[in-house]
């Protein structure tokens, strides 16, 4: 019953945001925050990633397949996280433990290489709620839009 008041205040906050058309890493961070379970210490690696998503510089989501995804909250600022094209994750025999592996970000960009960057925690996303909430987000957008055209000028 608290995960359902907490996702509802949370999914009204966000409703707020709808105006700018996109939310901020800090807000996509809440939002899977909100549909993410206790921390574990580890998650399945089944050979490549099936996506990422960048969430701010010190999270993101992992894929791991298509309805299976982790929010990785990262012990600290993670350089190049939010241009960076791919993105790979260190992992002993077929797991990614926290405090141990890393997000090696990917730069194209010459210079010299970004630094691994340290996971803090790994927690599953229940990706089916997730994908709900990015729905009624996207609806309240719709409807604020049509809202305010349907306003007739004086």
């Amino acid at each position: 019953m608290k995960t359902l008041i907490a996702t509802a205040a949370l999914c009204l906050a966000l409703v707020g945001c709808a105006t700018t058309g996109r939310l901020s890493g800090e807000e996509r961070l809440a939002l899977y925050r909100a549909h993410a379970a206790p921390p574990q210490q580890d998650m399945p690696l089944y050979g490549a990633l099936s996506g990422w998503t960048e969430l701010g510089d010190s999270a993101l989501a992992v894929w791991t397949r298509p309805s299976e995804g982790y929010l990785l909250e990262l012990r600290g600022p993670c350089q190049g996280l939010d241009y960076a094209p791919a993105i790979a994750l260190t992992s002993r025999v077929g797991r990614v433990s926290a405090r141990f592996d890393k997000v090696l970000v990917r730069d194209p960009t010459p210079g010299p290489m970004n630094m691994p960057c340290f996971i803090g925690s790994i927690r599953k996303l229940d990706v089916q709620a997730l994908r709900a909430s990015e729905k009624e987000l996207r609806q309240a957008q719709v409807q604020e839009r049509e809202e305010g055209q349907a306003v007739p000028a004086k």
